[in-house]
């Protein structure tokens, strides 16, 4: 091991345990295992400092974890001078976008993700409905494809009510109501690992509270989490916030806010009343927690700019609105003054588009673009949503690096993406995107450990596997102990860093040594393995 790499674990680790005080290990009479890895400073996932041991892997499953092992391995890693971790967890992905169309998932493998949890923001690839469309039909697709990444889904609350109402803003009615309940119990019934719910798009956003409610009671006798993109962000942060814990405290389940921020610089100080909101509901016995990705710029559709009222009926219903006279002052209005409060147009950035001509508008600031063309921004918006027929990606700047800090840090806060699946090349590499979708975990250890110092290295482990595992009840994931899955990750703690920018985002990161999902290794020394053994995973009762 390196001076520098030996000083850095223990540095960020506490000193290096001995066997009796480090994570769970079982002495192993010599025998032949499928991999081991050795040497490394291995990081249970608990949260517990770092201990030098040697782990074995056969059959997909961790045999045993001790120190200088007799066991000899048909393929064997030396980690000594790296850090070794249960494979990463990401607690909101959107990977699945591209993983049936490019399943080796580049970016995931290479960020040490070997678990994703999709279904997110009120959307899931499945409705609970029997068929083609049930959660049974979803994870035997995952499962024939093969991938390389383990996946896990909600069942997306705005999916159920487009199914059973449709894009229209109005309230179930009773029978709409039971159908719906069905489905979100058929969904769990079949492996969802909790409901997701997306309040600022449509047609999750016409939900009532008592809706909310009734959809996720059958979490609670699972202790299976509502997990909500709130209503609201920004001005109506803390009513939003609200909203949620009455929600989960009515329905009787945990909750798990996605991706908490304080968007606009206005709002920035309201993070004590958040974080105060979110520790009174724990006190009063609510199981509440968050996560949130390393980055201060969200990324969503450009039409969330736009009210959700304006929205609701889908894309041409949306255009007749903004072309109406009676509504579409009013719309530009609401949509002006949400731009401001995120800081003006040049923090919007185009992320993606689907009409061919308009692609040197990706990764390009609406104002700087819309200047060049001698256009007012807000009719450059209008027209690029016309010609893409709604279907636009952006990137908002809004966010503050000190309570980033603050989030990230927090006992109750979890890491997550909230990104795509991408790749450099083929398939995956479409837009411009958000470079969370390549770089969020590697970014966590880089920025918010080693430079930042606002977590600790076992905490920023414990905040990406067995705190995220814990939430959803994946039970065989997220630790490193005899028995578990052999999911682990392999990486310099003294040098892994995330490269994927805002101008360059197709940048995998690096110091990144090997990724093992389910055994086999998918990652080693930059080089991909040819076999892809992810799998569907689903909560343990």
């Amino acid at each position: 091991m390196t001076s520098s790499r030996r000083s850095f674990l223990r540095t960020a680790g506490g000193t290096l345990l001995t066997i009796a005080c480090g994570p769970s290990v079982v002495t192993a009479s010599r025998r032949r295992a499928d991999l081991i890895v050795r040497g490394g400073t291995l990081f249970d996932g608990t949260g517990a400092a770092g201990a030098e041991l040697d782990i074995s892997i056969t059959s997909g499953r961790i045999v045993a974890i001790g120190r200088r092992l007799t066991d000899t391995g048909a393929i064997e890693i030396d980690a000594r001078g790296l850090a070794v971790a249960p494979g990463f967890i990401d607690i909101h992905s959107h990977a699945d976008g591209s993983l049936f169309q490019d399943p080796r998932a580049e970016s995931v493998i290479r960020q040490g993700i070997t678990t994703i949890v999709v279904g997110q923001d009120g959307s899931s690839r499945a409705d609970g409905s029997a068929g083609a469309e049930s959660f049974e039909a979803l994870f035997r697709r995952i499962d024939n494809l093969p991938g390389a990444v383990n996946v896990a889904s909600s069942i997306g609350l705005g999916t159920v009510r487009g199914q059973v109402i449709g894009n229209v803003d109005r309230p179930a009615t009773a029978d709409e109501l039971r159908a719906m309940t069905a489905l979100v119990t058929r969904a769990l019934e079949q492996g969802a690992c909790g409901a997701s719910s997306g309040l600022e798009y449509t047609p999750g956003g016409f939900a009532t509270l008592d809706e909310l409610i009734a959809l996720c009671r059958p979490l609670a006798a699972r202790r299976l989490p509502y997990s909500t993109h709130m209503r609201n962000e920004d001005d109506r942060l803390l009513t939003s916030i609200d909203e949620s814990i009455a929600v989960a405290r009515g329905a009787g389940c945990p909750l798990q806010i996605s991706h908490l921020k304080t968007q606009g610089p206005r709002n920035w100080a309201r993070l004590d009343d958040v974080f105060a909101r979110i520790e009174t509901a724990a006190r009063q016995g609510l199981d509440i927690a968050f996560d949130r990705y390393p980055y201060i710029a969200y990324q969503t559709g450009l039409t969330n700019l736009f009210p959700i009222w304006s929205r609701e009926g889908g894309t041409p219903a949306f255009f007749g609105r903004i072309d109406d006279s009676a509504t579409g002052a009013r719309i530009r209005t609401e949509t002006l003054a949400k731009v401001d409060l995120i800081g003006g147009w040049d923090n919007v950035m185009i992320a993606s588009v689907s009409a061919a001509d308009d692609k040197a508008a990706e990764g390009a600031r609406v104002g700087a673009f819309a200047a060049g063309k001698n256009a007012d921004p807000y009719d450059f918006t209008v027209g690029l949503l016309r010609r893409n027929r709604g279907n636009v990606g952006m990137v908002g700047f809004a966010m503050s690096e000190e309570n980033l800090d603050r989030i990230l840090a927090h006992p109750r806060g979890m890491v997550c993406s909230d990104g795509g699946g991408y790749a450099l090349t083929g398939p995956a590499r479409t837009g411009h995107p958000h470079p969370r979708g390549l770089g969020s975990f590697p970014r966590i250890l880089s920025r918010y450990v080693r430079e930042r110092h606002a977590l600790t290295l076992p905490q920023a482990i414990n905040k990406m596997t067995a705190l995220p595992a814990s939430r959803l009840r994946l039970m065989d994931r997220g630790r490193l102990a005899p028995g578990l899955a052999g999911d682990l990750v392999v990486f310099d703690p003294a040098t892994v860093t995330d490269r994927a920018t805002f101008a360059e985002p197709f940048q995998y990161p690096t110091g990144i040594k090997a990724v093992v999902v389910n055994g086999t290794v998918a990652l080693l020394d930059g080089e991909r393995g040819a076999t892809l053994t992810g799998r569907s995973v689903r909560p343990t009762a």
